[in-house]
C-alpha cells in the first residue's frame, strides 16, 4: 500500500515539473493563404531533462489532422520559451478539436523510470 501511495505522489509531482503551451483554447484564424487556417501558439519548458517536443493536431477521435508548423519537432532547452504559428486547411478546420505537444525522451541505457509529458489545448469553434 505504501508503495501505491509513493507511486502516486512522485507522479503528482513529475506532473508539476511538465511542460505549458498557451492558449489553453486557441481559436483558428484566416491566415494570409487562401483557404488556410492559423493559431499562434507558445512553450514553455519546466523539465530539465527534456529539450525536444513534438507537435501534433487531432480531431475528436484523436486521428492526426494535417497541418503545416515551421518545426513539427521543436527544440526548447530548460527554463525557455517557444513561440510557434500552426497552419491548417480551411476544409480540415472543423475537424481540428485538439493540439499537443509531447515530450520527446532521449534514449539511453539507464533502468530508472522516464515520464513523458503530454500537453493539449482545444481549439474554440474556428472563425469560418
Amino acid at each position: 500500500m505504501k508503495t501505491v501511495y509513493a507511486t502516486l505522489a512522485f507522479a503528482v509531482a513529475s506532473l508539476a515539473q511538465a511542460h505549458e503551451m498557451l492558449p489553453t483554447y486557441p481559436r483558428l484564424k484566416p491566415s494570409y493563404v487562401d483557404d488556410v487556417m492559423q493559431t499562434k501558439m507558445r512553450m514553455f519548458n519546466k523539465r530539465q531533462d527534456v529539450e525536444w517536443y513534438e507537435i501534433g493536431v487531432f480531431d475528436a477521435e484523436w486521428n492526426p489532422v494535417p497541418f503545416v508548423t515551421g518545426y513539427r519537432i521543436l527544440k526548447l532547452e530548460y527554463l525557455s520559451h517557444v513561440t510557434f504559428d500552426v497552419y491548417i486547411r480551411e476544409s480540415d478546420a472543423r475537424r481540428a478539436h485538439y493540439i499537443c505537444s509531447q515530450s520527446k525522451l532521449k534514449r539511453d541505457d539507464s533502468e530508472g523510470t522516464v515520464i513523458a509529458s503530454r500537453i493539449c489545448s482545444k481549439f474554440k469553434p474556428p472563425l469560418l
